[in-house]
């Protein structure tokens, strides 16, 4: 450039305070881009939250449940005692089938779990259909009805049932009044386990509230149309309400099932821990208790525990495999 040329110096645009464009030929960002990753944050937040509230019940599940069932597994296949234990490998398992008093104790369970069960049941049943007739002071009967479901488990129920069925209890005092020379009922190799299967359908407030809450949902016109046809109050009752009912049924016996497997406090108390007399009152729970906190032979306990377990579910599945000739369901053909 000489000294005579003028240098032209042109001003640059202002700026507008946008920022600048994608350059040409780029793709456009999406709008949905953002809304996306917004939404990706509440969920991940959400989820956080949520697995939160239910740590309580994991860390629960995990310490009291899951953990206690794989030590106890593995307890079953040694012979562990105060803390010392050795492999044995399938040992207690086969000691299983030589075990007189586990078998008793196996016979004993079955005849308690296969007699109260039904019995309750019945008894629950009838007491439903008499409360559904819209009773004066529901509400106090059914509170009534239900206390035997609280408290029959109890120690406190246990030791009183055994005052009553004791030799001079309130059951024999009744049976003098007549003239009749009552036996200790408890204490009788006979009776004891008798004496327990009555305190068990004693406790029928439970299924008889869930039996009350099922015929409450029958609807009145089919009752209606079955006295058109002239059924009576029998044949209403077996034509109608049991046939409604059996999806209840089936609740309810399924539940009692494994509760009657699991019993323990009442044989405990009754029997002071020994499950006499004569092992009459041995039920499975009381044994494996009396191998593992009294023999403290906690492999074998262990093993008796997974037994307990296996019963408890072959009859749980076979209550499922057969209740589909049975129960009734609402979208049944």
């Amino acid at each position: 450039m000489s000294d005579n040329d003028v240098a032209v110096v042109r001003p640059k645009p202002r700026s507008s305070g946008a920022p600048p464009g994608p350059p040409a030929g780029a793709p456009a960002p999406s709008p949905d881009r953002g809304r996306r990753g917004i939404g990706t944050t509440i969920r991940s937040r959400e989820r956080w939250a949520a697995l939160s509230f239910m740590s309580p019940w994991l860390i629960g599940l995990l310490a009291i449940t899951i953990g206690p069932m794989v030590a106890s597994f593995y307890l079953s296949f040694t012979d562990y005692s105060l803390g010392y234990g050795e492999w044995v490998g399938m040992e207690n398992y086969q000691r299983m089938l030589d075990d007189p008093r586990l078998e008793q104790s196996v016979k004993v369970t079955a005849i308690y779990t296969f007699v109260s069960v039904p019995l309750q049941l019945a008894a629950a049943l009838l007491l439903a259909i008499v409360l559904d007739r819209g009773l004066r002071g529901m509400s106090f009967y059914r509170s009534i009805f239900y206390l035997p479901s609280l408290l029959g488990a109890s120690v406190a129920i246990a030791i009183m049932w055994r005052q009553v069925f004791g030799t001079e209890g309130l059951v024999n005092q009744l049976l003098a009044m007549f003239g009749i020379q009552g036996e200790g009922w408890v204490s009788h190799p006979d009776y004891a386990l008798g004496t327990l299967i009555i305190l068990h359908v004693w406790t029928f407030g439970s299924p008889m509230i869930i039996f009350l809450a099922g015929l409450r949902q029958i609807p009145t016109m089919y009752y209606e149309a079955a006295k058109v046809d002239g059924a009576g109050p029998l044949r209403r009752f077996v034509n109608v309400t049991l046939p409604l009912l059996t999806p209840i049924i089936f609740f309810n016996l399924v539940l009692q099932i494994i509760n009657s497997f699991q019993s323990f406090t009442q044989a405990f108390i009754v029997s002071s821990g020994k499950g006499g007399p004569a092992d009459s009152t041995l039920f499975l729970t009381l044994y494996l208790y009396d191998q593992g906190f009294t023999q403290f032979d906690m492999g074998y306990a262990s093993a008796i525990a997974w037994l307990l377990l296996a019963i408890i579910a072959i009859f749980t599945a076979l209550n499922f495999l057969m209740s589909k000739f049975w129960v009734f369901y609402g979208d049944n053909d």
